[in-house]
């Protein structure tokens, strides 16, 4: 790994490439793919939350005008691989969730699609479900957490440091069911084509990898990746549910298998998605607490319960943050699974990070009030000196720094300690601090090809832009390591037609994307000079840094907040939300405030407003669309600040930067918790934070 790019283009505030297309509509999307001829396909789902279907009857669907066909079990093609479950779609009868797709019609119109699936009747044999999340229910304990952690870690005498210390914390958080619920839905657009052993694939699909996502789809078909192509050069979001494909892309890519000759489109109905496209799981947090009068700590701990479905694991590192937060020389983290008849859950903006933050800062609170310290102090109180988890120093940590410039900017100064003492025009008034952190990846493989047209710079690489700015980021990371002009630099992304690129999951991209495209760039520049001909072109790939074993990498924030609460009707108002963050270099003051402020406008929605209500008789979701799954909107927050310092780490990646996309988010919604205990005194554990939570306990 070379030394810090000069910035030149890096750190410039440029408008987004991408921009222009997207406001116009001429930015084409998954389900717009420009293909002829289209068919439309609509999944039927299980109506019962487990069993087996007995019998589909489809014939009146089939007889409706229109109706190309209706897949079922019975006649769908057999899949090359079912080893993943959710991607074994229509390969046997059984049920293992409600909502799970038991046919699929297609027909010419997605209308008609649409009206033949409600025609299809299908008889069950049902059985007993189970999806409710109990804590002292049957729990194993999982092999790895996402993606690859230690399951539990210990470290002394916890039980033993509770016993002794001055002042100990021990309570129970919980976060909710959280659904991605981007605005573009889950969309695939697939067309096979005569060529090769059983013809070449083209999947236009809503998708945060492209590559990952041909090496899945490859694999379930049973073909070679390179008879599989993926396209996607815009997202409409994803926050994680994109960074895999779901069973859809199988189900569009079988019926258009189907139907010879067509291409097929699947776009998925909001309701389908709470089902069928992933959310992160709820938690049960155990923390406890223990330090002296001082507020050093000498135990932490978090017992984490969470949900899996119980077709296919995945596990949430909901408390791997814990063990590199806070210095405590006893300390203990585990995760324990309850197998439930769910869909199955995945990434969710910071999984791991987002849920596990919650309890352990509202805990540190709730201990600086029993101690009378003040909980940016606490915080500071406690910093470590190297990582406590492996002992590692960091390759830079200005989490103190984020807290003291966080509570200039917002005047904590000027804060009473006292919860549930400032009334102004019948709203009391507090504020909430919390910190932040998310680790530093890098992926292992991508690769950047840099060629010389028209005397421009064009750069390919298959990476995605979900909307983070990667169109626009790529050239600046692009034209600093050619040392040319950004406006002489082309971006091609969001095709496998382009060079091998990772997911764009874990704040990863930017990091992993642009040390290839940097690579790239000095092979060109050793290669050509300074005068390349047209047509001059060179290749670079990610390299493994050695760094990442000799220094524990993260970016920190810090995030404040100011909660009013009616002292009469317990409304929420959260008028002030303000971030510092230590991210490394920025690439784009533009893309990265916007990303900043996402993050943090969806932990307030965590905090206030996002709860997936499972009916436990029916086993299903009911608040499944937008008009009941309620979100933050511009008008929930009036005055929303992000800010970052000035960070230079040259241990990281040639950029110097780090992942914002996700530190937004960790956090906020333990902020807002503390701040609402201090604007009214009532401490609430259970998000999100309700007003039926609060009026019982006002004055």
């Amino acid at each position: 790994m070379t030394g810090l790019l000069e910035p030149k283009a890096i750190g410039t505030d440029l408008r987004r490439r991408d921009g222009a297309l997207k406001v116009t509509g001429a930015a084409r999307y998954a389900y717009e793919a420009p293909v002829d001829n289209a068919a439309y396909a609509h999944p039927v789902q299980a109506t019962i939350g487990r069993g087996r279907v007995t019998s589909v009857d489809t014939a009146a669907a089939e007889a409706l005008d229109g109706v190309i066909a209706v897949l079922t079990h019975e006649n769908a093609e057999r899949l090359a691989s079912t080893e993943d479950a959710e991607l074994a779609v229509l390969q046997s009868g059984d049920v293992a969730f409600r909502g799970q797709v038991i046919a699929l019609v297609v027909a010419e119109t997605s209308e008609t699609a649409r009206h033949a699936a409600d025609l299809v009747t299908v008889h069950y044999d049902e059985q007993e479900h189970d999806c409710v999340l109990d804590p002292d229910g049957e729990l194993y304990k999982p092999d790895k957490v996402n993606p690859a952690f230690e399951t539990d870690t210990a470290v002394g005498d916890v039980a033993g440091a509770m016993a002794s210390a001055d002042v100990t914390v021990e309570q129970t958080y919980t976060t909710a069911m959280y659904h991605n619920n981007p605005l573009e839905p889950h969309a695939t657009t697939a067309l096979w084509q005569p060529a090769g052993d059983g013809g070449d694939l083209t999947l236009w699909d809503s998708t945060q990898g492209v590559h990952p996502a041909r090496s899945t789809v490859a694999e379930v078909f049973g073909l070679a990746e390179d008879q599989v192509r993926v396209v996607c050069p815009y997202v409409g979001g994803g926050f994680g549910s994109k960074g895999t494909p779901h069973a859809h892309v199988i189900l569009a890519a079988a019926a258009a298998r189907a139907v010879p000759g067509r291409p097929v489109k699947l776009a998925l109905t909001r309701p389908q998605m709470f089902a069928l496209a992933g959310y992160r799981t709820p938690t049960i947090q155990r923390m406890q607490l223990a330090a002296n009068r001082d507020g050093v700590l000498s135990a932490i701990a978090i017992d984490v319960v969470e949900q899996t479905s119980r077709i296919k694991e995945f596990a949430e590192q909901t408390g791997v943050p814990t063990r590199t937060m806070y210095r405590a020389p006893n300390r203990r983290t585990t995760h324990r699974l309850a197998a439930l008849d769910v869909p199955v859950p995945s990434w969710m903006r910071a999984p791991g990070e987002c849920p596990g933050m919650f309890g352990p800062e509202v805990a540190m609170d709730e201990l600086a009030e029993a101690l009378g310290i003040d909980p940016v102090e606490l915080r500071i109180r406690n910093e470590p000196e190297v990582d406590p988890d492996t002992g590692h120093p960091f390759s830079s940590r200005n989490l103190v720094a984020c807290l003291r410039e966080g509570a200039a900017r917002f005047g904590w100064d000027e804060r009473d300690p006292r919860p549930g003492v400032r009334l102004r025009d019948g709203w009391l008034i507090g504020t909430g601090v919390a910190s932040s952190v998310y680790p530093v990846h890098q992926m292992p493989q991508s690769t950047a090809t840099i060629r010389c047209e028209d005397g421009r710079y064009v750069v390919e690489i298959g990476a995605a832009d979900l909307g983070t700015g990667t169109w626009t980021t790529l050239a600046q990371i692009a034209a600093d390591a050619l040392a040319v002009p950004v406006a002489d630099v082309q971006v091609c992304i969001g095709d496998t037609a382009y060079p091998m690129a990772s997911v764009a999951g874990g704040s990863s991209g930017m990091i992993t994307w642009g040390s290839a495209v940097v690579e790239a760039a000095h092979a060109f520049r050793e290669k050509f000079g300074d005068d390349p001909a047209d047509g001059d072109e060179a290749e670079g790939s990610v390299s493994e840094n050695p760094m990442a074993e000799r220094y524990a990498m993260y970016a920190f924030g810090a995030q404040f907040a100011e909660a009013h609460v009616n002292a009469d009707t317990g409304e929420i108002r959260v008028p002030r939300l303000l971030g510092v963050f230590a991210a490394g270099r920025i690439v784009n003051p533009r893309t990265a405030r916007s990303q900043f402020q996402g993050g943090m406008t969806m932990g307030l929605s965590m905090a206030l407003h996002e709860t997936s209500v499972m009916d436990p008789r029916f086993g299903h979701v009911v608040n499944h669309d937008l008009a009941e799954y309620h979100v933050a909107t511009n008008a929930d927050v009036a005055d929303l600040q992000a800010h970052w310092l000035d960070e230079h780490d040259d241990k990281v990646n040639p950029m110097g930067v780090k992942g914002i996309g996700e530190i937004g988010i960790v956090g906020t919604a333990a902020a807002v918790a503390n701040a609402v205990h201090h604007a009214t005194g009532v401490r609430v554990r259970d998000l999100p934070i309700t007003l039926d939570k609060l009026l019982p306990h006002l004055p």
